[in-house]
């Protein structure tokens, strides 16, 4: 399990035309890829700020240079939500990014997913590898025996049309939990 995220908000330089936000006293450094805020923000503020700069982080292309980028670009993201949210990111056979699509919404302790759906996704995008992920609104990152079972069933029918899938990312807001590293992919 991973802990909670402090978000390094590095970024683009030209990428900070597209964050439509409200606060003039943003400023860049073109050289250290640095933001530095010369006003107080709220914290849901910092939490908007800290989501758009993620959401224009992964562009179709990118990679990630690491899993750790992974972790943390989706626990932004999907930590808050009150309901489960199952999402992919589609890839290319060189890891770059193709994109990244939500796909079933639920409840605060469930969401139905359908491995036909995530076929047709997947051949959709043309994708040859997959890093799927759902959110925990309890906050705790553990995945459920649920989880684990549903995992085996999409990598089947991900098989049977030669995508892998890379891993299974389980987010919360104390942290992330990774089927790869424990060694249930």
């Amino acid at each position: 399990m991973h802990s909670p995220l402090w978000v390094d908000v590095s970024l683009q330089f030209n990428l900070l035309e597209e964050i439509h936000m409200n606060i003039t006293n943003l400023k860049v450094s073109e050289t250290s890829d640095k933001y530095v805020l010369n006003t107080e923000l709220s914290s849901e503020e910092i939490i908007r700020l800290a989501i758009e700069l993620a959401q224009n982080k992964l562009k179709k292309g990118m990679q990630f240079n690491c899993p750790q980028a992974v972790y943390d670009y989706l626990q932004i993201l999907y930590m808050a939500h009150e309901e489960e949210v199952f999402t992919m990111i589609f890839l290319d056979s060189q890891h770059r990014v193709i994109t990244h699509k939500e796909l079933f919404k639920g409840t605060i302790d469930s969401a139905s997913v359908y491995p036909r759906v995530i076929v047709k996704e997947v051949l959709k995008h043309n994708a040859a590898k997959v890093i799927i992920s759902h959110n925990h609104p309890s906050g705790i990152p553990t995945p459920s025996n649920a989880d684990i079972q549903f995992t085996k069933k999409i990598q089947s029918a991900l098989n049977l049309i030669d995508v892998a899938v890379l891993d299974h990312v389980v987010v919360a807001s104390e942290g992330t939990c990774s089927f790869k590293e424990r060694g249930l992919i």
